[in-house]
């Protein structure tokens, strides 16, 4: 059986909760493949560097913060589109992403969940730690013509506001 030293369980509590037993077991796995039995705080601290250490920010103030984006899409369209178009546009910087720079991250791209999109608000709130701080309407949740326009994009649009988010109407029409 694995145990953690004290420090090594203060280290782990600085992992967001939401991914902290995720990390939990990562490190427990490292060390049971060294065949050790107990998890030091030198573990965590090496087990972030292999595999998270890339996804968090920068401390380099001098650096200037790129923007993060996210893109949320119509689940029932989703069964139909792999969203190629969106990613043509973005990584084009063509139509809704014309205004962005070559230092501009794409970070999350998910559908609503379903009417009224139950699952924005939610995914929008994981992704803030991230960093996010714009949030696109995909083209298929506006358009009258090729879908059904989403009845619900303005409690959508406002569900993301309200977390202090920027959002766009559109992606590549």
């Amino acid at each position: 059986m694995i145990r953690l030293t004290e420090e090594a369980r203060a280290e782990i509590a600085k992992v967001p909760f939401f991914v902290r037993k995720m990390a939990q077991k990562a490190v427990e796995s490292e060390v049971a493949k060294a065949n050790r039995e107990e998890v030091t705080v030198n573990d965590v601290r090496l087990v972030r560097e292999k595999y998270i250490k890339f996804a968090e920010e920068e401390k380099d103030q001098s650096k200037a913060k790129p923007t993060r984006i996210a893109v949320v899409r119509c689940e029932v369209v989703s069964e139909v589109c792999p969203g190629v178009a969106c990613f043509q546009a973005f990584n084009q910087r063509k139509i809704a992403f014309s205004e962005y720079g070559p230092e501009t991250e794409f970070i999350g791209f998910f559908t609503c969940g379903g009417c009224p999109g139950r699952r924005v608000a939610r995914l929008v709130e994981k992704l803030v730690p991230f960093g996010l701080d714009v949030v696109h309407l995909s083209s298929c949740m506006l358009l009258e013509k090729d879908y059904v326009k989403c009845p619900h994009w303005r409690q959508i649009k406002r569900s993301i506001e309200q977390k202090g988010i920027k959002v766009v109407e559109g992606t590549h029409h």
